[in-house]
């Protein structure tokens, strides 16, 4: 089994900003995927779905970004048995818009949805997809940027690029992370 997780703050005020990526591409993953079942479990959403013979546990933290670890760590330690891998979908401000990368391990680089992970699960022990959303203007305090939405422009390419990251997920999920870094990196 694959647990990935989408980081994404939850409700109406912050689903189409920078800092929620993470759903937008588990939701983008969920509409090729058959097999669904869903359900709210340890304070997320919760989906099962199979994809090329893998089973997959795909959850969205619904305690908002800084305490998506709590989350988490209930469904590491019920499934940990099941767990192969894990991949968390997360928005990075180190990575230009519209870059897909995918990496093993590693901190948090300032991240509070990882620091979050990497304190309650007590390593740094998962696959990561970043999605580039770019650096802040200058003026523009980070913690502000992540949670304004995309620009016009950015908007124009978005959906492509979720798109790309999702079919990134769907060949790591075949393929593993060598493979899918190697293609998209």
């Amino acid at each position: 089994m694959i647990l990935i997780v989408g980081l994404g703050n939850p409700g109406r005020d912050y689903c189409k900003t920078r800092h929620n990526i993470g759903f937008a591409v588990v939701d983008r993953l969920l509409e090729g995927l058959i097999s669904q079942v869903t359900y709210y479990k340890f304070n997320a959403e919760v989906f099962e779905a199979d994809y090329k013979n893998t089973k997959l546990l795909i959850v969205k933290p619904l305690t908002y970004m800084n305490n998506s670890g709590t989350s988490v760590k209930h469904f590491i330690n019920q499934y940990f048995s099941e767990i192969e891998r894990i991949l968390v979908i997360h928005d990075d401000i180190d990575i230009e818009f519209g870059l897909v990368k995918l990496k093993i391990g590693g901190g948090s680089g300032g991240h509070n949805g990882l620091e979050s992970l990497v304190k309650h699960l007590g390593n740094t022990d998962f696959d990561r997809l970043r999605f580039g959303i770019g650096r802040p203007p200058k003026k523009i305090d980070p913690a502000a940027y992540v949670l304004s939405g995309f620009k016009r422009i950015e908007l124009k390419s978005l959906d492509n690029i979720i798109d790309r990251a999702a079919e990134a997920i769907k060949d790591y999920i075949e393929f593993g992370i060598d493979y899918a870094m190697n293609k998209y990196n």
